[in-house]
């Protein structure tokens, strides 16, 4: 087969995707990642060939939108993606409309018009039989559509998007004919007509794709009426050097602190307050690594000195070494971290991180404290609570296992090749 793979410029949603694009290379199938051209060399660092398509287009932080809306809106979903969370009787229609035409405008349509013409070409010359795509890279089931190849979403964390479309659908289905206004069909449709085709219309694939490979268990999935195909996550971080104090287990419980590169790569830092929190731990007879952004290093008062601060280390290298982790349940680290069986304090507070650590605190091995209300002193306590406890540690190693039983990407290769028999088009296009 030919696959291609399509991301927005982010690196954390990329690298979940390196590990099944090897699965199929090793396979023997043909693999190409489109990626916008200054994202190229994250691409070819992970060994892959890459396809530089459309203009490098500053995603976050663009002039016209207000700094100020902007980290308002970090504050978990936002609408309409806040519907995920709440119970079916408590979506309002006209608050749902407005939340996706606010972030259709605002949000996705900015990732993707920079790289739609240009991943259409590449797909017409190319023709692809399978397409990847992270789920807000709506562009990838866009040039699937043109070519009539088989595509799917593979998913980087709980299904929040698939899950507010099917509650908005619901909702649409009981309005009045001349009130079902859909932003998303409305984008979507435009291209769907443009690239597909007399009579091409919008079809709800190119919002949740032909299926969705999720990489988490039953047990912690957000599940809309999808298909669904069970992946492994596989740690991937990018180049990776392991330091020498990794080489040994170290003589105290260690702890590590990371909260992620979102808050100072997009935002204004991180909520939580690392200084009070490092400055709580520093009487205790533990070893503290914190990974820190250098932006972020310089906002401490003190290094304690049970505190070791490092601007980057291999995660998957880091946690089999510590005892516990206090993280912000960014996708990529708490499922980095489950795979090793340590316990977790979470601070959520970024898009999915609340109800990603709410689920994960219902499995018993993570407390969770929202970033805001994350003192010093709570953290402290959590922690001398994760440490002492043993039945953490046990809820801890029951979810590793649960991970753990799902199918490797090597595993999944074979399901996908049939997948792609099931959906490619039998009359490809190239016009």
């Amino acid at each position: 087969m030919r696959v291609l793979f399509t991301s927005t410029p982010d690196k954390s949603l990329f690298q979940q995707m390196v590990p099944l694009a090897w699965a199929l290379r090793t396979a023997g199938h043909e693999v190409r990642v489109a990626v916008p051209p200054k994202f190229a060399e994250v691409v070819t660092q992970a060994g892959l060939t890459a396809v530089p398509v459309g203009s490098d287009r500053p995603v976050w932080r663009l002039p016209q939108l207000d700094p100020d809306r902007m980290e308002a809106d970090r504050k978990g979903l936002p609408d309409p993606y806040s519907a995920a969370e709440l119970a079916p009787e408590d979506l309002d229609w006209q608050t749902m409309r407005a939340g996706y035409a606010h972030v259709v405008g605002q949000w996705h349509k900015t990732d993707n018009f920079p790289m739609t013409a240009d991943l259409v070409e590449f797909a017409r010359h190319w023709q692809p039989d399978l397409v990847l795509w992270e789920p807000l890279a709506y562009a990838g089931a866009i040039a699937a559509k043109a070519v009539g190849a088989a595509h799917a979403r593979l998913l980087w964390s709980i299904d929040v998007l698939g899950l507010t479309r099917e509650r908005f659908l619901r909702l649409k289905a009981s309005r009045p004919r001349e009130e079902q206004g859909d932003p998303l069909a409305e984008w979507l449709g435009g291209y769907a007509r443009k690239y597909g085709g007399p009579g091409a219309e919008y079809t709800e694939d190119l919002a949740t794709g032909h299926f969705s490979i999720d990489q988490f268990p039953a047990s912690m999935r957000m599940a809309a009426d999808l298909r669904y195909v069970p992946m492994r996550y596989v740690p991937y971080g990018g180049p990776a050097v392991v330091p020498r104090w990794l080489w040994e287990q170290p003589a105290r419980p260690r702890v590590a602190l990371t909260l992620g590169i979102a808050a100072t790569n997009r935002f204004a830092g991180h909520v939580a307050d690392v200084s009070d929190i490092l400055e709580s731990l520093s009487d205790l007879d533990i070893e503290v690594v914190t990974t820190l952004a250098e932006s972020e290093q310089r906002k401490l008062k003190r290094i304690p000195d049970n505190v070791r601060v490092v601007s980057y280390v291999p995660l998957h290298a880091l946690l089999p070494t510590c005892s516990a982790v206090i993280n912000h349940a960014g996708p990529g680290t708490f499922l980095t971290t489950v795979l090793n069986p340590v316990p977790q304090i979470a601070v959520p507070w970024d898009f999915d991180e609340p109800e990603l650590a709410r689920r994960a605190a219902a499995e018993g091995a993570v407390l969770s404290v929202r970033a805001d209300r994350a003192t010093g002193a709570v953290v402290r306590e959590s922690l001398l609570r994760v440490l002492g406890e043993p039945s953490f540690r046990q809820a801890a190693a029951e979810l590793r296992e649960r991970f753990l039983a799902l199918p490797t990407p090597n595993e999944l290769v074979p399901v996908l090749e049939e997948l792609t028999a099931e959906y490619r088009s039998p009359v490809r296009r190239s016009e």
